[in-house]
């Protein structure tokens, strides 16, 4: 028999509902900086001189910015949201959720101020110093247990695969940020590495690939098994696939990090295992692709006038084409050439662009409208014109870094007849200025596109109404 429904029986959405606020401006506001810093390597004196204006400080913080703050704020809200639907209950422990919430951004304003003021520990994507990375640590206990407390407490028995994503990124991510930000304190905002020369950035190139597969890749990939089927109104294409995809994935993804230490003192036998295990990557890689895409199988048509499946599905798109690169530039002879050349750039972008960006742009525009009454955004053509600037943004940025990355790299290897470098560095230098411009530009757009967004998402809020959504009630042989 169904049970009977309570005042008490409503999701809690006031995380979820803050998170994707919190979203879109800290997507505005890492972008702004990441333009501002393509404008330097453009026009060198935009640094005014000031020492907490220049590239080597702003360049962290832009990208943690966009990676903490615009995606991680995207993956609080959709897996709060994901969780409580698939499971049919409201969120374990709301209070502890919205201390997540408030802790997570205290984070972000302490690397705000921190990064620009040189606080550091060299680190790629880890530069935090120490009393930052104790929060973070206690923020994410804090989210394991209301999202783990809320599938614990699930009203129905099968756990939904988005969910497995979402698990396995929230627990790579605990062990992955533990493991490489052990250090010894020197004092405030002062610490050194508990590792020492090859092994410290082994463990950080640990870290490193893997906050993009795990925060960059899985979190994301539980995004799209939840929101494409639901903004499609129709059944992923394979269940059976995306099982196969999450253990596949899960699996390879962790032994991948050496590739990125080709040719340095790590041992070639351990450069070699990451090489292996990214070609094997693909695999898994395409599979979650090819699943997401083949839901539109016989649906094709609604990409004519849903602007929000067209940032979904082109989302995969370079998802496909950037897991195919990745294991391609992994391949030591093909490293040889683009190691430290642009065409990484224009490979990270593509994935952070085209995938994490276009997919985060639209799981939040289906999700916004849904927590303040609305069935859809205040404008659909915005979104529209939105996916299109952005678009032409990506295609001049990831084109641009290609092409300077190939340049630069034929430059630095080419030598004359007794062995003398053909090019100066500051030959290649001058060769890639064109190419830093098209790059500003194509950023510009991309940014302008969260200028509409954000215009759009306060419309919508403006004209919405926060109203409690009810738990649907599940009969007794479901919940079983």
């Amino acid at each position: 028999m169904p049970l009977n429904p309570t005042p008490a029986s409503t999701f809690h959405d006031n995380t979820v509902r803050l998170f994707a606020y919190a979203a879109v401006l800290w997507g505005i506001v890492g972008m702004l900086v990441g333009v501002l810093i393509a404008a330097q390597l453009t026009w060198p004196e935009l640094n005014f001189g000031i020492p907490w204006l220049s590239y080597g400080r702003l360049r962290p913080l832009h990208t943690n910015a966009v990676i903490f703050a615009f995606g991680g704020c995207t993956l609080f809200a959709t897996s709060f949201h994901v969780v409580q639907r698939t499971c049919q209950v409201p969120l374990f422990a709301p209070k502890l959720a919205e201390f997540v919430f408030w802790g997570w951004q205290a984070v972000i304003v302490a690397a705000a101020i921190s990064l620009p003021l040189g606080y550091t520990q060299g680190k790629e994507y880890a530069e935090l110093e120490w009393p930052i990375d104790i929060l973070i640590a206690v923020v994410w206990v804090c989210y394991a247990i209301v999202f783990f407390g809320t599938i614990g407490v699930r009203k129905v028995r099968h756990i939904y695969v988005a969910n497995w994503f979402f698990g396995a990124f929230i627990l790579t991510v605990a062990l992955l940020h533990i493991v490489n930000s052990a250090a010894i304190p020197a004092g405030w905002m002062k610490s050194y590495s508990a590792y020492a020369g090859v092994q410290d950035a082994m463990v950080q190139w640990w870290y490193g690939h893997n906050a993009v597969g795990f925060f960059l890749t899985a979190g994301f990939l539980g995004m799209m098994y939840y929101y494409i089927p639901k903004q499609a109104q129709r059944p992923i294409y394979s269940y059976r696939l995306s099982i196969v995809h999450f253990w596949a994935l899960i699996f390879t993804y962790m032994w991948a990090g050496p590739h990125h230490l080709h040719y340095t003192a790590l041992p070639d036998w351990a450069q070699s295992i990451g090489m292996l295990f990214s070609l094997v990557l693909l695999a898994p890689s395409w599979g979650g692709m090819i699943n997401g895409m083949m839901t539109l199988s016989g649906a094709w048509h609604k990409l004519r006038d849903d602007p929000i499946l067209k940032f979904l599905i082109v989302s995969l798109s370079f998802y496909g084409m950037s897991t195919f690169e990745g294991p391609m530039m992994s391949i030591k002879t093909v490293n040889a050439l683009s190691h430290y050349t642009d065409w990484t750039i224009g490979h990270v972008h593509s994935g952070a662009l085209g995938w994490v960006g276009l997919i985060s742009m639209g799981c939040l525009y289906h999700l916004i409208p849904r927590m303040v009454g609305r069935t859809q955004m205040h404008s659909v053509r915005a979104i529209e014109l939105h996916f299109w600037v952005a678009t032409l943004g990506i295609v001049l940025y990831i084109a641009a870094m290609w092409i300077a990355g190939v340049m630069q790299g034929l430059m630095w290897r080419a030598v004359n007849a007794d062995g003398t470098l053909v090019y100066s560095f500051v030959e290649s230098v001058k060769a890639t200025w064109p190419f830093y411009f098209i790059r500003f530009v194509g950023g510009v757009l991309y940014l302008g596109g969260m200028a509409i967004m954000a215009w759009n998402v306060v419309m919508t809020a403006r004209s919405g109404r926060v109203a409690p959504i009810p738990v649907p009630v599940m009969p007794s042989a479901a919940r079983a």
